[in-house]
């Protein structure tokens, strides 16, 4: 298993000093959120560092389900501009969110969630073309927010011949057991923060109530391989989270 830290807890800071900090502590991943100050990743300076990239697409001011066709399709550009940038650095993985349900649209759920399936079929074919593994992220227990249930989300991304992001917070604010999280064959990806169950707060690890014991004993039963990104709020919880893991998963490093 890899350890990866999210640009989450390091904007602004410019990605040379980031990837620099990530090399001292000896990690060899980092997941870039691609939008401002991240909108433009530069080969020159990831080619600089021994750390890999993967690309978590722009959660701002886009909507890859809404029922305004304009903003549907820029959102799906924009998801599109992060696979090409995916597809020129390893491990080549684009990280997406299905989509939310405006403010007005709640008596339109159907037809909201019928555009995020469209969207994300058109990305996920998109990605392959480009030989990039598009992973669909679980939700927080956030009203509008589409695929809070890691089954529904396991069954779409299925059907699109997709793959999917498990976030652990996520699941446990929705009330997932450890034991429920790591049943789907598709899960690639792996964002790990913590929470007490009654909000998202991406919070270090082993701060609240995640039983991360448990999840790295399925994780070794289910014998992954891939990326666990560490997605906290802060440098400080960076720090907390690689020396909880560091102290009590030490086969991880």
């Amino acid at each position: 298993m890899n350890i990866s830290i999210s640009t989450l807890a390091l904007s602004p800071n410019p990605l040379d000093d980031v990837l620099a900090c990530l090399e001292d502590r000896g990690l060899k991943y980092c997941e870039v959120i691609n939008e401002y100050p991240y909108n433009s990743v530069e080969a020159d300076v990831v080619d600089s560092y021994n750390v890999k990239i993967s690309v978590h697409s722009p959660l701002s001011d886009i909507n890859i389900a809404s029922y305004n066709e304009a903003i549907k399709r820029s959102s799906v550009s924009q998801i599109k501009n992060s696979i090409d940038l995916a597809s020129s650095l390893e491990p080549g993985i684009v990280v997406v969110h299905p989509g939310h349900i405006p403010i007005l649209g709640k008596k339109f759920e159907d037809k909201i969630l019928n555009n995020s399936k469209e969207s994300l079929g058109e990305c996920s074919k998109y990605a392959a073309d480009r030989g990039v593994m598009l992973c669909v992220e679980n939700m927080p227990d956030i009203n509008g927010l589409l695929c809070k249930d890691i089954y529904q989300l396991d069954n779409i991304v299925e059907d699109l011949e997709a793959y999917m992001t498990l976030d652990v917070g996520h699941a446990n604010n929705m009330k997932f057991h450890v034991s429920e999280m790591l049943r789907s064959p598709r899960i690639k990806h792996i964002h790990l923060s913590d929470n007490d169950g009654s909000f998202d707060n991406h919070n270090a690890l082993g701060s609240a109530n995640i039983d991360f014991k448990s999840l790295f004993n399925e994780l070794k039963k289910i014998k992954y391989n891939g990326i666990l990104v560490v997605e906290v709020n802060d440098p400080q919880a960076v720090s907390e989270s690689l020396d909880f893991l560091e102290n009590n998963f030490k086969e991880l490093f």
